[in-house]
């Protein structure tokens, strides 16, 4: 017996959290199988009509070439072991089955023989009470999907993103689930980018919020340029978010406007739409990223200027301390012969030489704003 896939899963733990195997699968007869398997079922007119509890991969797709429909499987986190009877039984190419394994991969669209590779970067707010220098504000993921005449096959890494709600939503829609293979495709996309829409909208508020604190009036004793972490650190967050969405908008425009042969003519105008959201987001984020941008030089500039006056406000008193510091110096010189040292009124009229001087250059420099 073959332990390979567990001691894998024992061994890497911070590559996928264990999903236990599915009641019916034998791994160990067939290579197909994978403990990484979260859902297999196969789908004829629209309904679930087999699966998971007694249906292995190869099983499934055997069933449906000979009786018709589609099976979609859905995967997480995989590893080469793990994926490779899988990819064996539906003739998956070695270049996607390599990036399926393997995450980290920009959002893009390939087709190999009879099998399209599509790759999305889910996005999931992060939820926090306080904007701060090092708060994470969006968490990426990876969906991939295999999308053949006859089966689909999604691989999800990272902690977001499932798509069990979506599979449920679709088989409550038979008519559309009907479509094949081409229309789990679509769903897949408008739940990446309904995700990206939502997570947008949540961005728009902590950039609202830093704004509003940047350009408040400053209170007393507040640092201005304080909030310059914080306007980087979401900057940072909205280009991965720029990452996630640019390099999309190729594919969908693909598949919205070329005909494939894989894709169902009727849900193709459906693709138009999710071309039209994504392309709204994407003109979002790419705001996002210029607005931050401007707001991070006022703040700077705000830095600036306060520095600025802070220093007109030294000189300006260090001009003042000046005056009675050259009379006292004068003053202090121990020479014999010097006016007025014996005078009675001497020293009252050095005080108030010496106040009148301060007191004009002061009113001097307040009528023209140093101080």
């Amino acid at each position: 017996m073959s332990m390979l896939p567990y001691l894998r899963a024992a061994v890497r733990p911070s590559l996928r959290r264990a999903t236990p195997v599915q009641p019916g699968y034998d791994t160990t007869r067939d290579p197909s199988a994978s403990s990484a398997v979260v859902d297999c079922a196969v789908y004829r007119g629209g309904r679930r009509v087999l699966g998971p509890t007694c249906l292995t991969p190869r099983e499934a797709i055997r069933r449906v070439r000979e009786d018709g429909g589609f099976v979609w499987i859905g995967l997480h986190e995989p590893t080469e072991a793990e994926f490779a009877g899988i990819a064996a039984t539906f003739g998956l190419h070695p270049l996607a089955v390599e990036d399926a394994v393997h995450a980290h991969q920009r959002p893009k669209l390939e087709r190999y023989d009879d099998t399209l590779f599509t790759v999305f970067k889910t996005i999931h707010y992060v939820d926090h009470a306080e904007l701060t220098a090092t708060s994470e504000v969006v968490e990426t993921g990876e969906v991939m999907c295999f999308t053949g005449p006859d089966f689909v096959i999604t691989v999800r890494h990272g902690g977001q993103g499932s798509l069990k709600g979506l599979r449920h939503r679709l088989q409550d829609d038979p008519e559309l689930l009907a479509k094949g293979p081409s229309a789990v495709l679509h769903s897949i996309a408008d739940h990446v980018v309904d995700g990206y829409i939502a997570v947008a909208a949540a961005v728009q508020d902590d950039i609202d919020e830093v704004e509003s604190e940047v350009f408040a009036a400053p209170t007393k004793g507040s640092a201005r340029g304080g909030d310059a972490g914080r306007i980087y650190q979401l900057k940072r967050e909205v280009l991965e978010f720029k990452r996630a969405v640019s390099p999309l908008l190729r594919p969908m425009e693909l598949l919205s406007e070329r005909p494939m042969r894989l894709v169902d003519p009727d849900i193709q105008k459906y693709f138009r739409d999710v071309a039209d959201h994504l392309a709204r987001v994407h003109e979002q984020v790419v705001g996002f990223d210029e607005l931050l941008n401007s707001i991070l030089q006022a703040n700077l500039a705000q830095a600036t200027v306060a520095q600025n006056e802070d220093m007109r406000k030294i000189t300006s008193w260090a001009a003042i301390i000046a005056v009675p510091t050259m009379i006292c110096g004068v003053y202090g010189m121990n020479f014999d012969h010097m006016p007025e040292l014996h005078w009675r009124y001497g020293y009252p009229m050095v005080m108030v030489a010496i106040v009148a001087s301060c007191f004009t250059i002061h009113r001097a420099l307040r009528r023209h704003g140093w101080l």
